[in-house]
């Protein structure tokens, strides 16, 4: 029998924007295990199209652009019940963020984006009292130097967690977030073909493998369950030990 603590309520609807990714679709489908409905997003509909997601009972699947404003206030205003606010939708352009116009994208989809959503479903945590659950990054505290925007929008996403967990606790909204390490996914593919460079970093884990994209799930979820209701503005670490050691 499932403790009361660790399950989510009758009803309980998990928004994941950026579902459609690697992370996000694991994140949607452990939701989805757990008994929740869930409503996740792509960039646009070929998006939607590559995703790993599988149709099944209680997701559905919408395009989203978060650099959009007046299409996150549509989306948001569409959904009047929201338990959980995931936001996983990111990008990266290894080298390329040294342009200005490349650098700014990146900061636009990966902060600024999840700033949206955030004031977008407000009112709707609120009502329900519920929490917010942003994907941050490793690289928020471990600069990489071939992807300078990339690091400065998760060390702000985290900055971002912790003001908003302090704006929105009288609301009862708790904001906290998870910080992955090395996992594969569509947005490393490149670098992992690397094989010296996918091996030094194993390497450097202490279970000496990277992660995959199930295993970041559970601290999301956990984060949206009574068991963390005393939990807001903190950052759990995803690594497999990257950073321990």
């Amino acid at each position: 029998m499932t403790h009361p603590l660790f399950s989510l309520a009758p009803g309980f609807h998990a928004i994941v924007i950026g579902g459609a990714g690697d992370i996000g679709a694991a994140i949607a489908n452990m939701f989805c295990d757990l008994g929740a409905s869930v409503t996740a997003t792509g960039v646009n509909d070929a998006d939607i199209a590559r995703t790993l997601l599988k149709p099944r009972e209680g997701l559905v699947l919408a395009p989203l652009d978060v650099t959009d404003d007046v299409a996150v206030k549509s989306f948001a205003y569409r959904h009047a019940r929201a338990d959980a606010l995931i936001n996983c939708a990111g990008i990266l352009a290894r080298d390329r963020e040294y342009e200005i116009e490349t650098f700014a994208k990146v900061l636009d989809v990966n902060l600024t984006g999840t700033f949206r959503t955030c004031m977008a479903f407000r009112a709707a945590l609120a009502r329900a009292k519920g929490s917010i659950v942003n994907i941050a990054s490793m690289n928020a505290t471990l600069a990489l130097p071939r992807i300078p925007a990339y690091c400065a929008s998760k060390g702000g996403v985290v900055m971002l967690t912790k003001a908003l967990a302090l704006a929105w606790a009288e609301e009862g909204i708790r904001v906290n977030a998870v910080a992955p390490g090395y996992i594969e996914t569509v947005i490393n593919a490149a670098g992992r073909t690397d094989r010296a460079h996918y091996q030094r970093i194993a390497d450097r884990t202490a279970f000496k493998r990277w992660g995959q994209p199930e295993e970041i799930a559970g601290a999301v979820a956990f984060l949206c369950m009574p068991a963390s209701l005393y939990a807001t503005g903190t950052v759990v670490a995803v690594d497999g030990g990257f950073l321990a050691g």
